[in-house]
Formats: C-alpha cells, sequence, structure tokens
C-alpha cells in the first residue's frame, strides 16, 4: 500500500491504496464519490472524466498516485442540488441529459473545455491557431470523447452555448 494525498474538491484527503488503483476507483470506492462513473473503463466514453488541475483526464485511464498532490475536481465538487454550478444549472433548463449517466463527465468536459477555448487552446477543429473561435463544431470536437448513448447532443451543445453566453448557432 502506497500513501497518497490529494485535494478532492477543496478537501484534502489522505488514503492508504494499491498503487494499481485507477484514480476513478480511488474516488468512487474509497472515497464515495460515486457521481464519476465508470462507463467503459477503457477511456473511450468519458463517463469517468474528472478535472485534474485545471484539465480533464479519464479518470479511469490514470492511477491515483500519480496524482499526489493535486487538485481533483468531481461533478461534487462542483455545485450542489441547492447552489448549481452554471453549467448544472444549463444542464437542467436545456435538458442535456436523458439516462444521466454520462452527465457528470459531460459537465466536468464541458467545464474544462471552456476553460480550454478561453486560453485559445487549440483542437483539432480550430481553423486559426491564433485565436480560437467559438463554433458548434468545435464545441462538438472538443466534447468527442463524452459519448452520450441517449444522444442528447444537441441539448448538450446549448447547453454549454448558454453557459458560455453564445446563445444559439
Amino acid at each position: 500500500m502506497d500513501a497518497v494525498e490529494l485535494t478532492v474538491n477543496g478537501r484534502d484527503v489522505h488514503l492508504q491504496l494499491d498503487p494499481r488503483t485507477t484514480l476513478l476507483d480511488a474516488l468512487r470506492e474509497h472515497l464515495h464519490l460515486t457521481g464519476t462513473k465508470k462507463g467503459c473503463d477503457h477511456g473511450q466514453c468519458g463517463a469517468c472524466t474528472v478535472i485534474v488541475e485545471g484539465r480533464r483526464i479519464n479518470s479511469c485511464l490514470t492511477l491515483a498516485v500519480m496524482h499526489e498532490g493535486e487538485n481533483v475536481t468531481t461533478i461534487e465538487g462542483l455545485g450542489s442540488p441547492d447552489n448549481l454550478h452554471p453549467m448544472q444549472r444549463a444542464f437542467v433548463t436545456h435538458d442535456g441529459y436523458q439516462c444521466g449517466y454520462c452527465t457528470p463527465g459531460q459537465i466536468c468536459s464541458a467545464v474544462a473545455m471552456l476553460e480550454e477555448i478561453a486560453a485559445d487552446i487549440p483542437s483539432h477543429a480550430t481553423q486559426d491557431l491564433g485565436e480560437v473561435e467559438f463554433s458548434d463544431a468545435e464545441l462538438r470536437e472538443r466534447m468527442s470523447g463524452n459519448i452520450c448513448r441517449c444522444a442528447a447532443y444537441p441539448n448538450i451543445i446549448a447547453a454549454i452555448r448558454d453557459v458560455a453566453g453564445e446563445g444559439e448557432a
């Protein structure tokens, strides 16, 4: 067992973990933060997306010990039922979910993705590397790692546009 110290949702946590424990399993099984979902467990669906040091990652593909001393934000850390994060509120307003299984990963990804755009970090869809243009193509490309089996994609894009203050395309 290895000692692992993380800051999760603003709270310092100290864990004793098998070094093979994924960040996803540390969050779900050891910290009981079950909002982050285990979908494919192969990094293909995005249900396990969390924000680590401001960047979105698939928590099923990384070991908890690799994030020693880092800040991790899960869906539970973004907001609470009585104080929703703007992206959580927009997902409700725009019906950006159906079954809800992918929703925590979608929301964490969307929050971090807007920060990427604000920082002019290009994607494969970016036309001009000097300045990232806000467009549906850009949003779809950046969110392509998050699969919604219920196909709520138009509503997810509407929610993201709402939070970004971009309205409809």
